[in-house]
């Protein structure tokens, strides 16, 4: 199974439903897919053995636990179908925090503060009515789970997962947004829908590295998306997820290569003290200039400046098929835009949740 593109909490939860297939990784290798790119990271590179194992029988019990939340969800997306978005985000967001509850991963919420110098940014301030455009990492099959679970929102989905029966019953539930990512040429329609509900105020949540990696580093993000922003004047909040165990990062919940979803869950379930740090960053979006063409470059730069200064890439080096590469500078995309960014966080109580 490749590396996969998981955006709705619904759908990380359903076995078997977020891999890419190999052409798509292929294309991505070549540049021909606006939203996937390739990842270095491999389990046999960068999945390490867990710092506190748990035993056999707390194993069992987060996996049945697991399994009855995840059934619940199929009941419960038709329950919520008529709901409103606030309604529904609440609804979705507390069962997500259930499930990370259940497979025994623990929330740290925090709010960063980022500096920002030589960016053509505007505070967010007030958007009349418009919607966010919440952009982070991608580590794990959790992450939409663990943004669901603190940031009410719309994932964006494949569009094939739409017509699979079950999977189209919970990605219905969580407000999905289907794109189709295996053409070019159905990128402004799914650009398009994105801007839509931006403009309907809702939150659309995206990874827009488009694949996964280990947790020890990130990718670029894709700009594709934040067009979307760009054409509704949307702010964009950046979010860092980090993965850890006690105060070092952990990979064990990483999704990446060869690896199989029933192979995540079950390090996971098997791993004690796993945490995911949250850090939700201030809405930034950029100055009225008139519409440029490199402004969702800028914007995808700006935006992926703030998420690595959260996600505090090891700077002991991060494993790339089986060899060190030296980890990016946090300031490198920023860089690009002419942008020098730093960042301090804090933890937010009301928004932690505790694993067991």
């Amino acid at each position: 199974m490749t590396a996969p593109y998981v955006t709705s909490p619904w759908m990380a939860a359903a076995p078997g439903v977020a891999a890419v297939s190999r052409a798509s990784v292929s294309r991505a290798a070549a540049g021909g897919d606006p939203w996937l790119r390739p990842s270095p990271c491999s389990t046999a590179a960068c999945v390490d053995p867990p710092v506190a194992r748990a035993g056999l029988a707390r194993r069992a019990v987060r996996l049945a636990a697991a399994a009855l939340v995840v059934l619940s969800g199929a009941p419960l997306s038709i329950a919520v179908r008529g709901a409103g978005t606030a309604r529904r985000g609440r609804i979705v967001a507390a069962w997500a925090r259930v499930l990370l509850r259940a497979l025994g991963v623990r929330l740290d919420v925090r709010a960063g503060f980022a500096f920002v110098a030589g960016s053509p940014q505007a505070p967010a301030g007030t958007q009349d009515g418009r919607g966010t455009l919440v952009v982070a990492n991608h580590v794990s099959w959790l992450d939409p789970l663990v943004v669901a679970a603190t940031v009410p929102a719309r994932p964006l989905a494949k569009r094939e997962i739409g017509e699979w029966p079950l999977v189209r019953t919970l990605a219905a539930g969580a407000g999905a947004l289907f794109i189709d990512r295996e053409r070019l040429s159905a990128l402004p329609e799914a650009v398009g829908r994105v801007a839509g509900a931006l403009r309907d105020g809702d939150t659309v949540v995206a990874f827009p590295e488009g694949t996964t990696w280990c947790g020890r580093g990130m990718g670029e993000f894709r700009p594709a998306v934040f067009q979307a922003a760009i054409e509704t004047g949307a702010a964009v909040r950046p979010v860092a997820l980090h993965y850890r165990e006690g105060e070092a990062t952990s990979t064990r919940a990483c999704y990446v290569g060869e690896d199989s979803l029933l192979a995540s869950v079950l390090r996971v379930v098997a791993t004690r003290g796993l945490v995911v740090e949250v850090t939700r960053f201030p809405e930034v979006r950029l100055a009225p200039r008139g519409r440029r063409r490199g402004d969702r470059r800028v914007l995808a730069g700006l935006a992926e400046a703030y998420v690595r200064t959260g996600v505090g890439e090891a700077p002991e080096r991060h494993m790339e098929a089986g060899t060190e590469t030296p980890a990016r500078a946090a300031n490198v995309p920023a860089a690009r835009a002419g942008v020098t960014c730093s960042a301090s966080v804090r933890r937010d109580p009301a928004a932690t949740g505790d694993g067991r």
